[in-house]
């Protein structure tokens, strides 16, 4: 019994790293109708930076997490700013080709300054190691992930879904005319919207740097897993992306737990479920 509930607590804490990835990509989805695959890269560049600032200039890992934010947020301005915003009427073929080409230009530039093997990383040794509690062993820093995680999806909640800033980003989106002529700075909500988006997806890279191992190929293997727990959540929404986050990141340790023959296909098996069931996510929106 010991070792189930193990183990469904290690599928939690991971569940709870795809979430920090991929609500970015949720609120650009649902709120914003722009379709951003190179949310993935954010996370990728966030785990970079995260490596870089702790190895070469020796901060403590506490401290290069909000440096990652910051960073990545920043570069995501910089992106809005100078090419997608003028796509943001374009229709979603044309957004997934830009954004996917984008993917594969920061693999190529991650490959020139970092080179292309892994990059090894260990947390500080107060992170380590293995505790109990309530009869459960369990490991530290994924301990420090669930907390982690669920004070971010606290903020998020009450920070975008039920504030008056939440209310003017969605207001952009249903009529930015309109909106520009009750006074709001579209360009302005939408820029910070996206920096907050790409500052969450660099932290959740830095946060992973340590779980799931980084190289110029990050983008590649989580960016199918973001669009599944969008997709299975609902656009748009903090809640529900943070369930399916949770959902999935469970449904995949399990079966690759128990069923290491069939690799990670419980979390698909999962996916189609929820998207026959409900076509539109756990909590999205019919259009």
């Amino acid at each position: 019994m010991n070792s189930i509930l193990t183990v469904l607590f290690n599928g939690v804490a991971y569940g709870f790293l795809l979430f920090i990835m991929s609500v970015g990509l949720s609120v650009a989805l649902g709120m914003m109708n722009f379709v951003n695959l190179a949310q993935a890269s954010f996370s990728m560049l966030g785990g970079y930076v995260m490596v870089t600032v702790t190895q070469g200039l020796g901060v403590p890992f506490l401290a290069s997490l909000p440096i990652a934010f910051l960073v990545s947020g920043a570069v995501s301005i910089l992106l809005e700013r100078l090419v997608l915003r003028h796509f943001y009427g374009s229709d979603d073929l044309t957004q997934v080709l830009l954004t996917i080409g984008l993917v594969f230009m920061s693999i190529a530039m991650t490959t020139y300054f970092w080179g292309g093997s892994y990059q090894r990383f260990d947390v500080p040794p107060w992170l380590t190691g293995q505790r109990e509690i309530l009869g459960l062993t369990l490991e530290t820093y994924r301990i420090f992930l669930v907390a982690a995680g669920g004070a971010l999806a606290v903020l998020l909640i009450f920070g975008l879904e039920r504030t008056r800033f939440g209310g003017m980003v969605r207001a952009c989106v249903d009529n930015r005319r309109v909106a520009d002529a009750c006074g709001l700075n579209t360009n302005l909500i939408f820029s910070g919207t996206f920096a907050i988006g790409g500052g969450l997806a660099g932290l959740g890279g830095a946060l992973a740097a340590n779980l799931v191992g980084l190289d110029p190929n990050f983008p590649l293997r989580y960016l199918v897993y973001l669009l599944i727990i969008v997709s299975v959540g609902g656009m748009g929404t903090i809640t529900g992306t943070l369930a399916a986050g949770v959902a999935l990141g469970v449904a995949d340790v399990l079966g690759k737990y128990y069923f290491p023959q069939f690799g990670g296909i419980a979390i698909y098996a999962v996916t189609v479920g929820v998207m026959l069931w409900r076509p539109h996510g756990l909590l999205g929106r019919r259009a």
